[in-house]
């Protein structure tokens, strides 16, 4: 397996967590440090993304922290796993590519904790089926940036969150579907505690895909 640092770093507010990537990104683009995940979780926040309409956002004047990934509007708070992959791309940069294979990692991590789970076309993040319970709904989110062919932010997997939070919002501009958590699909307590060691027996599956055109 390709090596992939992942460091623990608990609770952090969302703007610190921010200036820390920058720093290992820095150190990536240098080649000081080895590809690099941080592994946390936030304290209530939302952060838009680059194509975040007016519309999609907090209709009662709920502070938004606007920031440099793609994709739109999210939330990112407690019972939230969220993972910062800080990885060296190859040339040519595919970042279609590198989406679609963090999606497989958390479909992975997923079914590793009870859960099947899937893709959709034309949408990015991990997806549940529509079914009797309702349309479909998304169980974990992915955003990233590339510069200097380096990445940047990464996913957010809904553990044991308060999903009300979403209410205020239409998350990742996505009117049609909806938003679950891991909890809510298997009836039981899904932790964050639960779901690290999951994803950091998983997450570097991430980059063993380059090792090869990298050498």
């Amino acid at each position: 397996m390709a090596e992939l640092r992942t460091i623990r770093a608990g609770l952090l507010d969302y703007e610190q967590a921010w200036q820390w990537q920058r720093q290992l990104h820095a150190q990536r683009v240098a080649g000081e440090i080895d590809d690099t995940a941080l592994l946390l979780e936030h304290p209530p926040v939302y952060t838009a993304g680059r194509r975040t309409e007016a519309w999609e956002r907090p209709v009662d004047g709920t502070p938004v922290i606007d920031v440099d990934r793609g994709g739109k509007i999210t939330w990112h708070g407690p019972g939230q796993l969220v993972g910062y992959p800080i990885v060296e791309l190859p040339d040519p940069v595919d970042v279609v590519a590198y989406v679609r294979r963090m999606e497989e990692i958390l479909i992975e991590v997923c079914a590793e904790l009870g859960v099947t789970a899937g893709q959709v076309a034309g949408r990015s993040g991990v997806w549940l089926p529509a079914d009797e319970r309702g349309p479909e709904r998304k169980v974990a989110a992915i955003g990233i940036r590339v510069a200097q062919g380096v990445t940047l932010h990464g996913f957010a997997l809904n553990c044991n969150p308060d999903l009300s939070w979403f209410d205020k919002i239409v998350p990742c501009g996505i009117s049609d579907a909806g938003v679950t958590s891991l909890s809510a699909e298997l009836g039981r307590e899904v932790s964050v505690t639960d779901a690290l060691p999951v994803v950091e027996s998983l997450l570097p599956g991430l980059v063993a895909a380059y090792a090869r055109s990298r050498d």
